[in-house]
């Protein structure tokens, strides 16, 4: 019954929060809105997530994914912002790569293309159906198996032990 009202209660309490925060008071008539907005907002937003909501089998290993990758952005940012202002534009090698993947969950493909689309100097492309390959376009490309090994390892290890089962990845039991 309580699922049923409150599908996803974390995002509930979270919407509520936010409410008071950007609301700046804690007075019933806030409290009660931000309540409701709280109910209201997963409740017409259920139908959104037709594969269910994600199953999360290693969250404190997706919090070390995720400081991971902020340390990864702001490096990078700095990387291209040198690139761009004080390198010799002819010798600027922008390449497309393939990257073989093994991750097949959705939620953690979306996940990876979030990693990868907000990290300057990268852009996902498109996954090729017939190898399961995704396309990469590298701002300056110096080399492209530390690329590929890269995203294997650092990204999509990580992410297939967060979001696949132990049945998705062909482990036994």
């Amino acid at each position: 019954m309580m699922r049923r009202w409150l599908p996803f209660p974390l995002v509930s309490l979270g919407l509520c929060i936010l409410w008071l925060l950007l609301n700046q008071s804690i007075e019933p008539a806030h409290l009660l809105l931000g309540a409701l907005v709280g109910i209201a907002a997963p409740l017409l937003g259920r139908r959104l997530q037709p594969l269910g909501y994600p199953r999360l089998r290693a969250p404190l290993q997706l919090a070390r994914l995720l400081a991971m990758a902020s340390v990864e952005v702001v490096r990078s940012c700095f990387n291209v912002s040198r690139i761009i202002l004080f390198a010799d534009y002819a010798k600027v090698n922008s390449q497309f790569i393939r990257v073989p993947l093994t991750i097949r969950d959705p939620y953690g493909l979306a996940l990876l293309s979030c990693l990868i689309n907000m990290t300057p100097g990268t852009v996902w492309v498109e996954i090729l159906p017939e190898g399961h390959e995704l396309v990469l376009h590298v701002f300056d490309l110096q080399d492209a198996q530390w690329w590929i090994d890269t995203i294997q390892t650092r990204y999509e290890r990580p992410l297939i032990n967060i979001f696949e089962t132990e049945a998705a990845r062909g482990d036994p039991a």
